[in-house]
This record gives structure tokens, sequence and C-alpha cells, in this order.
């Protein structure tokens, strides 16, 4: 097995969530390692990318290993924020609409089972992970299947700024950091 990366801005604090476990920092980025290129392609509509540009652009038109590694960026700051990067997290017991199996958020990027109803490319990566639809199985194959969570919530995040509250109310902006996106861009030049 290869050495892990060395990490220095991608391991700084986010907000009081702590830092990035390095097995998550490996993770991620072995995952877009591999991953397929139209999560990261450009888009003509307001999604993750045009959000977080006034903070990690600009971007180079093409440059699809800066957008893998701004999409990691954005992936390990959620996570901090949502979960405090633990895989296993369950149902958000703040938010007063988490009272169902399909609005129950589930792993590490918090997210529930309503939300495959963003597009039907969700769907599709649902019933291939999880065999359903089902908002419980949906729950349980997030925290189980790392690379499922984060594939998912990556094309989640081309859909929509709504689903995540620190990202719709820009409570990650302010942790997110070009030199941590540098650092993902070597690792995935590794």
């Amino acid at each position: 097995m290869p050495n892990p990366t060395p990490f220095v801005a991608a391991k700084k604090k986010v907000h009081n969530r702590g830092v990035a476990p390095d097995a998550f920092l490996d993770e991620i980025v072995a995952w877009a390692k591999t991953a397929p290129d139209d999560i990261f392609a450009p888009r003509p509509q307001h999604e993750i990318y045009s959000d977080v540009a006034p903070v990690l652009g600009p971007f180079t038109p093409g440059d699809m290993r800066q957008r893998r590694a701004v999409m990691l960026e954005v992936l390990r700051v959620l996570a901090g924020y949502e979960s405090s990067w633990k895989w296993t997290a369950g149902v958000d017991t703040t938010n007063p609409d988490s009272n169902t199996p399909c609005t129950i958020e589930a792993g590490i990027f918090q997210v529930s089972g309503n939300s495959m109803n963003f597009d039907q490319s969700l769907k599709d990566l649902v019933r291939a992970a999880a065999g359903t639809l089902d908002c419980e199985a949906f729950q349980a194959v997030t925290k189980a299947n790392h690379a499922f969570a984060i594939e998912y919530c990556a094309r989640l995040l081309r859909f929509t700024l709504e689903h995540h509250g620190p990202i719709r109310d820009k409570h990650i902006h302010q942790w997110l950091s070009k030199e941590a996106v540098a650092e993902f861009e070597k690792a995935l030049a590794s």
C-alpha cells in the first residue's frame, strides 16, 4: 500500500469540530482518483462549484484534477460540520423535520432519503448500492458503504445547495482552503 499523502492545510481545524482524520482524507482521495468525470464536469446552473468559486476559485477551464480537488475540499469541511467525520452518524436530533425514515439524516454527510428526489441519477445510484429505494435501506448503505456515501453526496451537491444547512447558510465557506485544494491536487496526481 502506498504511503498516505502528508496533509497540512487539510488537517486544519474545522470550526469546533476538530480535524479530519488521515483515514478519511486518504479515502476521499482514493475515491476521487477513479470517480466518473461527470461528477465534476462544468454545468451551466448555479451549484457547488459556482457557490465556492469566490473562496476556492478561479478554476482553470478543463482542469478536472482541480475540480476533483475542489470537491474533496468541500466534502472535507462538510463532513466535519455535519458529523465530525463519523461515517455512522445518525439522525440530527436538533432537526424537528427528522421524523420519518425519508427525512432522517444518515452518515458522515448527513444526507436523508428524500434527497433522492433531486435527480433520477441519485435514485439510480441508491438502487445500485442498496438494491431498493427504501429510505431505511438508504440510511444503512449510507453509513456502511463509504464509496457510495462520498459519491452520493458529491452528486447531490451538483443538483442542490439547499439539502445541507452548512452549505446553504454558507457556514463551511470560511473553513474552505485553497491550500487544502492544492494538497488534494498533489494527492490526486500521485
